[in-house]
C-alpha cells in the first residue's frame, strides 16, 4: 500500500475513534480539508521511513503543524490555526496519546 492509502485508513480509524469520544468533528476522508489529508499522509509516510513510538509520532506531527504556523489554543480552529494538542507528548491526555498509538499500530499492520 501506498502512503495515502494508508492514511486514509489511518484517518478513517481515527475518526471512528474519536466519536466513541464524542467528537464528530472529523469528515470522512474525501471530505476532508486538503491540510488534513497532507498530515496524515505525512505521519504515514514518517512511520513507514523509521519512526517508531507514538511520542515520535505525535513530535513530529507538532513540529510540522508548528512550521505551518499552528500554534497551541484550547480549541481547534484550522482558520486561526490553533490546536489544543501542540503540547509534548508526555501532557497530551490519554485519549489523544491513543491516537497516536492507533495511528502507529494501523501503519504497522498495513506497511
Amino acid at each position: 500500500m501506498t502512503a495515502e492509502e494508508i492514511a486514509h485508513v489511518c484517518h478513517d480509524a481515527n475518526r471512528a475513534y474519536s466519536r466513541t469520544l464524542g467528537d464528530e468533528s472529523h469528515p470522512p476522508w474525501e471530505d476532508a480539508p486538503e491540510w488534513q489529508r497532507a498530515s496524515a499522509i505525512s505521519g504515514a509516510q514518517g512511520l513507514i521511513d523509521g519512526t517508531t513510538s507514538p511520542a515520535g509520532l505525535h513530535e513530529r506531527w507538532a513540529a510540522e503543524k508548528r512550521a505551518d504556523g499552528w500554534t497551541y489554543g484550547e480549541v481547534k480552529d484550522p482558520e486561526a490555526r490553533t490546536h489544543p494538542c501542540l503540547v509534548s507528548y508526555d501532557d497530551l491526555p490519554p485519549e489523544q496519546r491513543r491516537k497516536d498509538a492507533l495511528f502507529l499500530a494501523v501503519v504497522e499492520a498495513l506497511g
